[in-house]
């Protein structure tokens, strides 16, 4: 009831005109941001910083949550359209929402996301109410061995659980967390795989492999069909919303992904990424309809949009409850709440219990503006798909370079942009599933940090893997996501000799 009286005293705060103002502007504004391939949560809020200075800090943090949450509504709108998801946690919805543009369904595509999003956001902001300092408390048993057993989990389900040839699947995984070591490496200093080139020495980020593989790789695939005018463009547009078959076939997979992304949100360093790609893998393990996945299931682009949006509101906790950032986009908003003279950590529930719970209030209204923005805004967005393709790739091109060149103001990128577009499209062509080396070239640099540092804390035994449950029980998914597709296929091939 304490909960309860507090979200209430929250509402008051949230619910001032000027309050909904920000709340709005700032879903507003991520949503954009979201949309542009390059850009993401992270950037937005750290391109909105320098206007915190003039706010107080309520107005503040409901500014920046609207645009961590709103670029999370945002990133799947290019990802459907045009296959160039936002960011990271965007990829998984592009998996079925362009097959589904591609096959005529942009609409139903575009509304099930909204529909998802609104609904993982709403679940986890209840969520939040409830069980934010528990579920905090939880998230400090995730040791450097837990967190790179999870990254593997993670990698592994990917890998394992793509459609066809899965050797080829776990062969682009190594591969992309070949790509993650290029770089400086952060616990040596010493220069790893930059033959020399100093732009390198940074590392290769992992927004530049996502826009190149997905963005320019399709723009290379669809080429020759463009040339020969094989490349159709929609003409007829239906209503924005799903229908009842979308629904049932949704509706399971939107409030599972919801806790799922919920709670890997609150893993700190986990992020929406993470929590997507579970969902999708686990929705697809659950599907009746497995073969679907990729050729424009409605679940499959249902369950990543509602994680990912849990994810956003999860990765909050840690930053206000323990003064730990979840995320990339929730370390810059604990800069800013540090400038503000709040110091985030066990103690800001207290002591500042009106700023936490008017934000929390605040998340619930920003959820229903955006979905009430983001569905009919759908509307004009789907009509991109008019737009002949002769015109509408060299805006693909466009946009691509200059997200890129966004990133770090370095001509350097766009050559890496071009060999990773051109690898994307010799794997594609060689029908090796990309998925997987976009998914390690992200959590690559995290994963072999966290096994470094568990390596090092237990002076080189490897029994530090095996000591916690969590390890044990992340250990045997692992082993399960590996064998259970092979004892599917068995059992589907002795039910038809049967």
């Amino acid at each position: 009831m304490n909960s309860l009286e507090l979200l209430l005293q929250g509402f008051t705060v949230a619910l001032q005109p000027a309050n909904i103002w920000w709340v709005t502007l700032g879903g507003v504004l991520g949503t954009i941001v979201g949309m542009l391939p390059g850009l993401g949560p992270a950037t937005g809020v750290a391109v909105l910083l320098p206007l915190t200075y003039t706010m107080g800090p309520v107005a503040a943090l409901i500014t920046m949550a609207g645009v961590y949450y709103g670029a999370m509504y945002g990133g799947s709108r290019s990802s459907i359209l045009i296959n160039t998801p936002g960011d990271g946690a965007a990829i998984a919805a592009s998996w079925d929402g362009y097959p589904m543009s591609q096959k005529g369904r942009a609409e139903a595509a575009l509304a099930i996301s909204a529909i998802a999003s609104f609904i993982g956001g709403t679940v986890a902001t209840v969520f939040m109410v409830f069980v934010a300092v528990p579920i905090s408390r939880f998230a400090l048993k995730f040791g450097p061995a837990e967190y790179f057993l999870l990254y593997l989990f993670a990698l592994t389900a990917t890998a394992a659980m793509t459609d066809g040839n899965r050797i080829k699947s776990f062969i682009t995984m190594i591969i992309g967390l070949m790509i993650s070591t290029v770089g400086t490496d952060p616990q040596s200093g010493v220069d790893r795989f930059t033959f020399g080139v100093m732009e390198l020495q940074g590392g290769i980020d992992f927004l530049i492999v996502i826009i190149a593989v997905f963005a320019l790789g399709e723009v290379l695939k669809s080429f020759k069909n463009i040339s020969e005018g094989k490349k159709k463009m929609q003409t007829k547009f239906g209503r924005i919303w799903i229908t009842k078959e979308d629904w049932k076939r949704s509706a399971g997979a939107i409030f599972r992904s919801s806790p799922l992304g919920f709670i890997t949100g609150v893993l700190p360093g986990a992020g929406g990424t993470i929590a997507s790609i579970m969902a999708y893998n686990t929705q697809k393990q659950l599907s009746k309809h497995p073969e679907d996945f990729g050729n424009g299931a409605v679940d499959g682009v249902a369950a990543p949009e509602s994680a990912n949006n849990a994810a956003s509101v999860g990765a909050l906790i840690p930053m206000l409850a323990l003064g730990v950032p979840g995320s990339g986009t929730t370390a810059v908003m604990m800069g800013a709440l540090l400038m503000l003279g709040m110091q985030p950590g066990p103690t800001l529930f207290q002591q500042q219990s009106t700023v936490v719970w008017g934000l929390i209030a605040s998340m619930f209204i920003g959820n229903i503006i955006l979905a009430v923005i983001n569905i009919p805004m759908a509307g004009a967005l789907v009509r991109v798909l008019a737009i002949p393709p002769k015109i509408l790739y060299p805006v693909v091109l466009a946009l691509t370079f200059i997200g890129t060149y966004a990133m770090s103001n370095m001509t350097f990128h766009f050559f890496l942009l071009l060999i990773f577009g051109l690898m994307g499209y010799f794997l594609s062509k060689a029908k090796f599933p990309t998925s997987p080396m976009v998914l390690a070239v992200i959590v690559g640099t995290s994963m072999e940090q966290s096994f470094r540092r568990a390596y090092k804390i237990a002076d080189g035994d490897m029994h530090v893997f095996v000591r916690s449950p969590l390890c044990i029980i992340l250990i045997v998914l692992t082993i399960a996501v590996i064998v259970l597709p092979v004892v599917q296929k068995k059992l589907k091939a002795s039910k038809k000799v049967a």
